[in-house]
């Protein structure tokens, strides 16, 4: 894990880290000296710079998340440190938008068409110092540049807003509606993320590029319906994406969703009322569980697979849970799972 006292750059701008606030945890650690909250992060990392071709942006992916997913398929990122991985680590703001602008005027990027700034992770929602810093100091080389930022949404009011002003769009992921599948998916309450969802798509619907969930058979397929009631409430025209689910971390044996499956979740959601709705991908074989209405169903399926992974509670909560510093559900590897 980097040390900030050993590095020889000016941290001013993210002296709020001092006591961090930014995610709805508000675990109030001082990132900069070493403590750590239940993202495990003290300064920005980064772990890599690409090309995104679908957005047509310049993406950068930051380390850790205040969610700890068991189906994440990028968890060597999101789990950082704990996953054991390293990285390419913090880098100034100066010398990213220097990279920004180095990458803009690239034969690649002229031949995707690249004209945006793009933030993954992770989650970017717990740099957001960091990406006021990158931003600020893009546009002044790159006036127009859009800035796309991907998130779970479980800012704080306050970080969310400073969010909304910085982003051109948002891809937004809400990954269940019932409680206690939100919990047992991810170890973290779902009402601060539908209150941010309603949030943005109500005072800046123009910025939620898509709302996203990814089917999880068994665990979250159920729950499709209910968010596009939720979604629908707010306004029928949003973009909801179905994201097949592809078995991965502490779900590595778990099924995707089958082509099937993908389109009747599409329709059902046309069904209810809305009107911008798509899927992209599936698993080649029909998945053999099912998700009862409730979500108590889907919590147990969850919580079985967090039992086998070594993780002792359930229901989950990340943020109060005696092992949040040494996570037992933490792995190296997914496949070491008994």
């Amino acid at each position: 894990m980097l040390d900030c006292e050993v590095l020889d750059m000016n941290l001013n701008y993210l002296n709020e880290l001092k006591a961090c606030t930014l995610c709805e945890w508000r675990c109030n650690v001082d990132r900069l000296s070493g403590e750590r909250g239940v993202c495990r992060v003290g300064v920005p990392e980064i772990a890599y710079t690409s090309f995104a071709y679908v957005l047509k942006s310049y993406s950068i992916t930051l380390l850790g998340c205040c969610f700890r997913c068991i189906y994440c398929n990028a968890y060597r990122i999101s789990q950082y440190p704990d996953a054991g991985w390293t990285y390419r680590g913090y880098s100034e703001p100066e010398d990213i938008v220097n990279e920004l602008r180095i990458a803009l005027g690239s034969p690649i990027a002229k031949k995707i068409g690249t004209y945006r700034l793009s933030f993954t992770g992770g989650e970017p929602s717990i740099h957001t110092p960091y990406i006021g810093a990158v931003v600020d100091k893009a546009r002044e080389v790159a006036p127009g540049i859009e800035v796309g930022i991907a998130t779970n949404g479980f800012s704080t009011r306050r970080t969310l807003k400073r969010l909304m002003v910085l982003a051109s769009y948002f891809n937004f992921e809400i990954k269940a509606f019932d409680g206690i599948v939100h919990e047992a998916l991810t170890g973290a309450p779902v009402e601060p993320v539908l209150r941010n969802a309603e949030l943005v798509a109500t005072k800046n619907p123009e910025k939620i590029r898509v709302f996203r969930t990814v089917v999880v058979p068994g665990i979250t397929d159920a729950q499709i319906p209910k968010i596009a009631e939720f979604i629908k409430d707010i306004d029928p025209a949003i973009p909801y994406r179905l994201i097949g689910f592809r078995p991965s971390y502490i779900l590595y044996y778990h099924p995707g969703p089958s082509k099937h499956m993908m389109q009747r979740l599409e329709k059902a959601c046309r069904d209810i009322g809305l009107k911008n709705v798509d899927f992209s991908g599936y698993y080649p074989i029909n998945a053999p569980v099912k998700a009862d209405n409730t979500g108590a169903d889907a919590a147990q399926v969850a919580a079985k697979y967090l039992e086998s992974a070594g993780c002792p509670t359930h229901p989950r909560n990340c943020g109060k849970c005696m092992f949040k510093d040494k996570c037992k559900a933490t792995l190296m590897e997914p496949w070491l799972v008994k």
